[in-house]
C-alpha cells in the first residue's frame, strides 16, 4: 500500500448541475491494489496507517483521470487542417490519412503516438474510433494493453460513401469486429466499441450488422456521430427516409445506455428525448466545432433535457489530446452565446473531464472520482515549468480559483505525473 500526500480536487454528484468541488487541501490518500482504500486529512490517514510508506506531493494538484470519450486514432498527424467544413475536411485531411493505415506497420507507429499523446495530456481513459482495418486496431489494442490506458475502441466501418478502400461488407464486418473484440474486450483495461463511421457512410444492412455484433459482445458500447453538420444530416434523412437523423441508429437497435454519440450540434427536440430516454450520453467536442463551423453546441438544451454530456476532443478535427484544453474551449463557447449558453464553473468544467466521461461510458463506479473503492486513476499538475500558471496559483484565494486558473492556462506540459489503475503509467 502507498499512502500519496497532495492537494487534491475532485467532484461530487450526478450531474453537471448537481455537481460540487471536494477540495482536500492536504489530503491522504492510501492506495492498495490499485484502488483508494481511505481518503481523508492526512494527519488522520498517517495517524490510521503509521507504517505505510508516505509519497508526497508538494507543490502540485492532484485531479482524477481524465477522461475522453470521443476522438479518432488513425487522425494523429490529421490535425492542423483549416478553412473547410466537415465532409471537405475529411476529404481532404482525414480519409487520405485513414487509407495509410491499411500498412500494420504505419497502424503501429500511430498507435504509438496515440497512447504516448493520450497519457502526456493525462487521459486515463479513452473511448476512440479504430480505424477502417482490423490489423490497426489491432495494434492500438496492444499498445494500450502495453501501456495500461482505459481504452474503448474498435473496427470502423462503412458501406458506402467513402474511397473505397475504406469499404467493406456488412458480412467482412461483423466477422472481424467479433474476431478482435474475442481477443481484446474485456482483457487489461479495454473494452470493444461497436463503430459505424456514420449513418451517411453505412446502409442499414450495415447498421443491423453492427446491432447483430453488439448483441454477440456482452458490455460492448456503441459510438458513431449524429448531427454535426447540416449537410450530413440532410443526407442522412434522405438516405434512410427518416423523420431525424438519429432514428437511422434506433431503427437498426442501436440506442442504449452503452450509446455514445458525437457531437449533436443540431438536434430535434423529439432526438434529445429519446436519448434520455434510452439512456445514451452525448460527446461534446468544442475545438472541432470551432475549427470545422460545424455550429455552437447547445449545452443548456442538453442539459435541460436530463441529456448526460461529457467532453471529446475529436482529435484530428480538434486541436489537440488536451482535455484541459477542451474544458477551455467549451467555456468560451458557452460564454459566447450568451442567454442562450450555460455558464460553467470551473467545478463543472472538472466534471466535464472527469466524471461526466465516466457516466457516459457506465464506468462511474469505478472510475471519474478520486473517493474510496475507486480505481486510483490520477494525474497531477505542477505548475512549475508555467510561469502564467505558477503566478496565478500563488495569488488564488480559494481551491476554485486555483482549478479555474489551471483550466485557463494549464495544458499537457503541466500534467507531471500519471496513474491508472495505481500504476504510474508517466
Amino acid at each position: 500500500m502507498t499512502l500519496y500526500r497532495a492537494m487534491v480536487l475532485d467532484t461530487i454528484g450526478t450531474t453537471i448541475a448537481d455537481c460540487e468541488l471536494r477540495v482536500d487541501a492536504d489530503a491522504g490518500i492510501a492506495v492498495r491494489g490499485g484502488v483508494v482504500l481511505a481518503r481523508g486529512p492526512f494527519a488522520e490517514m498517517s495517524a490510521r496507517f503509521p507504517d505505510e510508506p508516505v509519497e508526497t506531493l508538494a507543490d502540485g494538484i492532484m485531479l482524477p483521470g481524465l477522461v475522453d470519450t470521443h476522438l479518432h486514432v488513425p487522425q494523429v498527424r490529421a490535425m492542423g487542417g483549416i478553412g473547410l467544413p466537415l465532409l471537405g475536411w475529411l476529404e481532404r485531411y482525414a480519409l487520405p490519412e485513414e487509407q495509410r493505415l491499411a500498412d500494420r506497420s504505419y497502424a503501429e507507429i500511430i498507435a504509438a503516438e496515440f497512447i504516448d499523446q493520450l497519457l502526456a495530456a493525462g487521459t486515463t481513459t479513452a473511448l476512440a474510433f479504430g480505424a477502417h482495418f482490423a490489423p490497426a486496431v489491432d495494434a492500438v489494442f496492444a499498445a494500450a494493453a502495453q501501456a495500461g490506458v482505459r481504452l474503448i475502441t474498435g473496427l470502423v466501418v462503412s458501406d458506402r460513401g467513402l474511397p473505397e478502400a475504406l469499404l467493406t461488407t456488412p458480412e467482412d464486418a461483423y466477422a472481424q469486429g467479433l474476431e478482435l473484440a474475442q481477443k481484446w474486450h474485456g482483457t487489461a483495461r479495454l473494452g470493444y466499441a461497436v463503430t459505424p463511421r456514420f449513418s451517411l457512410s453505412a446502409s442499414e444492412a450495415m447498421l443491423e450488422s453492427c446491432a447483430a455484433l453488439q448483441r454477440a459482445v456482452p458490455g460492448a458500447w456503441f459510438t458513431s456521430h449524429i448531427n454535426e453538420n447540416d449537410q450530413e444530416i440532410a443526407e442522412v434523412k434522405a438516405l434512410f427516409g427518416v423523420p431525424d437523423y438519429l432514428a437511422s441508429y434506433t431503427d437498426a437497435g442501436l440506442v442504449d445506455g452503452s450509446t455514445v454519440l458525437a457531437h449533436n450540434l443540431h438536434p430535434q427536440p423529439s432526438e434529445l428525448g429519446v436519448l434520455v430516454e434510452r439512456g445514451a450520453a452525448v460527446a461534446h467536442c468544442p475545438s472541432s466545432n470551432a475549427m470545422l463551423g460545424s455550429g455552437p453546441f447547445g449545452l443548456r438544451q442538453h442539459v435541460d433535457a436530463g441529456v448526460t454530456v461529457s467532453l471529446g476532443t475529436d482529435v484530428g478535427a480538434g486541436v489537440g489530446f488536451s482535455l484541459l484544453s477542451e474544458a477551455r474551449h467549451a467555456y468560451m463557447t458557452q460564454r459566447q452565446l450568451g442567454e442562450r449558453g450555460y455558464d460553467l464553473s470551473a467545478a463543472q468544467l472538472l466534471y466535464l473531464a472527469t466524471t461526466a466521461g465516466a457516466r457516459a461510458l457506465g464506468l462511474h463506479n469505478r472510475i471519474g472520482d478520486l473517493g474510496e473503492g475507486k480505481q486510483f486513476d490520477a494525474i497531477l499538475i505542477n505548475p512549475w515549468n508555467n510561469p502564467a500558471l505558477m503566478g496565478s496559483l500563488r495569488t488564488s484565494d480559494s481551491a476554485e480559483a486555483a482549478l479555474a486558473a489551471v483550466f485557463t492556462l494549464s495544458g499537457p506540459g503541466d500534467v507531471q505525473r500519471v496513474w491508472i489503475g495505481g500504476q504510474q503509467v508517466r
